[in-house]
């Protein structure tokens, strides 16, 4: 993947552009950033992958949602995969999204957001949290469910169908659910391929039109900069998870809501991990 971001074009001649990710690197604020201010809530969006242009893209579509005063931290792990593709990735990219989830408790992060459609360690990162934790997936289905009676994904490779409809059964949203459509663009990729906008609005279209789906959700946080335009094209709403979940972190910390620290999402039992998970044991219990 190349270190710099390869800026796609539009959908169409019209269709509203995609914004600017900005020079920052993956594990830093971005000063400049227009809702970035020292007094107001800190949320961290963390991209569980190392690629350091797609953090700066889901960092960029996170601040153009979140509300004045808040703070937005687009982070991304120093070890892991570069992508996340399959079953193996996703385990593997698990340890680094808790590695930042710690470092955001130690900076006193108020909120998570994890950044990949898979949800990654969600749960995981929940023990490790006193602030609220949101997946993209679970966020957009969420959504989808609150503006029309069906809606369909359109992810980057056929082989990560299963997991989607895994995620729709979890969050009891597999009823409404009426299709997972793969673009076969491989999620790095997505930034590189000129053809990579072409097949991810034909797949759009057809979950319009063949399965009737009254919402579309973007099924990969590296198509968060299509949303507006997509929405503009095919007249339904289309959800990016990483806006969503953003909005849905903020909302619970205004609330004053935080996770439970009782039951299933408690801080996990302190006790010694061996090899390269040495520095993972004894993890340090939110205060009550």
């Amino acid at each position: 993947m190349p270190t710099t971001q390869v800026r796609r074009p539009a959908l169409t001649p019209g269709a509203a552009p995609a914004p600017e990710a900005g020079a920052r690197s993956a594990a830093t604020t971005d000063p400049a950033a227009p809702s970035a201010t020292p007094t107001g809530p800190l949320i961290r969006v963390i991209n569980p992958n190392t690629s350091r242009a797609m953090t700066e893209l889901i960092g960029a579509c996170a601040r153009q949602v979140a509300g004045p005063g808040t703070r937005v931290e687009a982070v991304s792990p120093s070890m892991g995969p570069a992508s996340i593709e399959s079953h193996y990735d996703e385990a593997l990219a698990v340890p680094g999204v808790l590695a930042e989830v710690a470092r955001g408790e130690a900076a006193g992060a108020a909120g998570y957001v994890i950044a990949c459609f898979g949800d990654p360690g969600l749960d995981a990162a929940r023990e490790l949290a006193r602030g609220p934790v949101v997946g993209i997936a679970e966020a957009a289905m969420h959504a989808a469910s609150l503006l029309g009676r069906s809606f369909s994904v359109v992810t980057t490779l056929a082989r990560s169908r299963g997991r989607t409809w895994d995620l729709a059964d979890r969050y009891g949203l597999r009823a409404l659910c009426r299709g997972v459509r793969a673009c076969e663009v491989p999620v790095l990729e997505l930034e590189t391929d000129p053809l990579a906008n072409a097949k991810i609005l034909t797949e759009c279209r057809a979950a319009v039109a063949d399965d009737e789906a009254e919402v579309v959700l973007l099924g990969c946080a590296g198509m968060a900069d299509l949303c507006q335009a997509l929405t503009a094209e095919l007249g339904v709403p289309v959800i990016d998870g990483v806006a969503a979940a953003t909005v849905l972190v903020e909302g619970l910390i205004r609330l004053g809501l935080i996770t439970s620290p009782r039951g299933e999402y408690a801080p996990p039992p302190p006790k010694p991990y061996a090899g390269l998970l040495a520095r993972f044991g004894a993890p340090t219990q939110p205060s009550p």
